[in-house]
Formats: C-alpha cells, sequence, structure tokens
C-alpha cells in the first residue's frame, strides 16, 4: 500500500491534467450527470476525489454539501488549492475510503474508478460497505468503473482518446488493468486498476446492503452524437457507470 502511495502522489499532477481529455466531458462528466440526476440542496460525499475535478462540478451542480476524500495526500493537496483559490465550499480529506468512519450521513455517493482499485472480493466489499454505511436511507451510490463486461481481446486502440487499456487475454480475478494515459502535452502516467468478474461485483454490493446495482451508459453527450470520432469508444465502451441504492428501512 506504501508504494501505492506514492505512486499516487507521483502521479497527482499529471492525473489532473487528464481531466482535459475530450472524453472525461463529453462522456465521462456526462454519464455521470445523468446518474445523479437532481442533485440541489443535496450532500454528497466524493470518494476517491484525486484532485477534485468532480467534487467541484457536484457543488458547482448545485449540491449543499461536497466533502472530497482521497488515499493521496498530494491530490488532496492539490484539491484544497483550488478550494483556496476558486473557493466554492468544499471539504477534503485525505483518507482510506475502505476504512472510512463518518458522524454523518449523505445522500449521494460518488466513487469514480474506486471501485477497480480493489484487487479481491473482499477488499470491493470493504468499499462497498464503507460507501453504504456512509448514506442516508433512500441514497444513491453512483460511479464509474473499468468496463468488466467487455472482451478484451476485441479492443480496438484507445490511443486517439488520450490513453491506452492493456490486460491479460484471458482475465482472472486480480489481474492488473493497466491505462496508460497520454495527456494533450505528451505527458504520460500509468494507473493499475484490478479485475474482477461481473458477479463479484454483484455479491459485494448484495453483501453491503445495497438492492437494485446495475451497470451504465457510457453515454455520448448528443452535442457529438453525429461526431465519428466517438464511434471506436462507443462500440467497445471500454469505461462503464454504475447506480446502486441503499434501501429505506
Amino acid at each position: 500500500m506504501k508504494e501505492k502511495l506514492q505512486e499516487y502522489d507521483r502521479i497527482a499532477e499529471a492525473y489532473r491534467d487528464s481531466k482535459g481529455l475530450s472524453f472525461r466531458t463529453y462522456i465521462e462528466e456526462f454519464t455521470l450527470f445523468q446518474l445523479l440526476g437532481n442533485i440541489k440542496s443535496l450532500d454528497v460525499l466524493d470518494l476517491a476525489c484525486g484532485e477534485g475535478h468532480y467534487s467541484r462540478k457536484i457543488k458547482l451542480a448545485g449540491a449543499r454539501s461536497v466533502l472530497g476524500v482521497d488515499i493521496s495526500s498530494e491530490m488532496i493537496a492539490l484539491a484544497k488549492d483550488q478550494e483556496l483559490l476558486h473557493p466554492i465550499g468544499c471539504e477534503y480529506l485525505c483518507a482510506n475510503a475502505a476504512k472510512l468512519h463518518t458522524t454523518f450521513k449523505v445522500d449521494i455517493i460518488t466513487g469514480m474508478y474506486l471501485l477497480n482499485y480493489a484487487k479481491s472480493a473482499q477488499e470491493l466489499f470493504q468499499f462497498c460497505k464503507s460507501a453504504y454505511n456512509a448514506l442516508k436511507p433512500g441514497g444513491i451510490f453512483v460511479g464509474f468503473n473499468d468496463n468488466i463486461n467487455e472482451n478484451p481481446n476485441s479492443a480496438p486502440s484507445f490511443l486517439k482518446y488520450g490513453f491506452e487499456k492493456t490486460t491479460p487475454s484471458l482475465q482472472k480475478e486480480g489481474d492488473v488493468v493497466r491505462y496508460t494515459i497520454t495527456n494533450e502535452d505528451g505527458t504520460t502516467f500509468s494507473i493499475d486498476n484490478f479485475f474482477l468478474r461481473p458477479e463479484t461485483y454483484q455479491r459485494a454490493f448484495k453483501k453491503a446492503g445495497f438492492i437494485g446495482f446495475s451497470w451504465h451508459g457510457p453515454y455520448l453527450d448528443p452535442k457529438q452524437k453525429e461526431n465519428s470520432f466517438w464511434d471506436d469508444f462507443m462500440d467497445y465502451k471500454p469505461i462503464i457507470g454504475f447506480r446502486a441504492v441503499k434501501p429505506n428501512r
């Protein structure tokens, strides 16, 4: 874990800059806000918030409060710097999302690429249970993930979108899924995710207490629907959204 923390700290600025890639806006952001729906006057916990990119966007979209949580101190430092430069009311905490204990409950939890850091069914369950415990009854957990439903052998190159995705052709639980990202300035960095089977996700969410766990999208912003540039991305769908609900009880 110490080596992973050092890796996240090292790539913090490059990761922040990758938010400028066009797929982030026209697919990732568009899909996330489709899943979120109306967030005005709601309390949001943004797990794996990175440098606060979506924490800020969610707050600007009308959320009453936003707390961003990330395990990387450098990511949190960048997020706090942005809040100091352009204060909008976001708060940030450096903590492990799998071991988070809050004294409050929120309406919505977001987890952008949080769950695919789990190397095992137990680690995935810990992420899910942590989110469940922080939600109010009826609250939702939404986010993005590596698309584990796609066959890696049929994947095209995604280099024109700013990244490449490599993984064993015959995937087994815990296998590395490596994303090598190239920013617009030519800077490159890699992030290792981990493959777990779809049924492992279903079991983890159910065991944590969630209902209605489902995969969604990704969806392309209608403004880009006539742009053939996105055909490979939308035909294969390397990433995917998810949504789950904490029951009212």
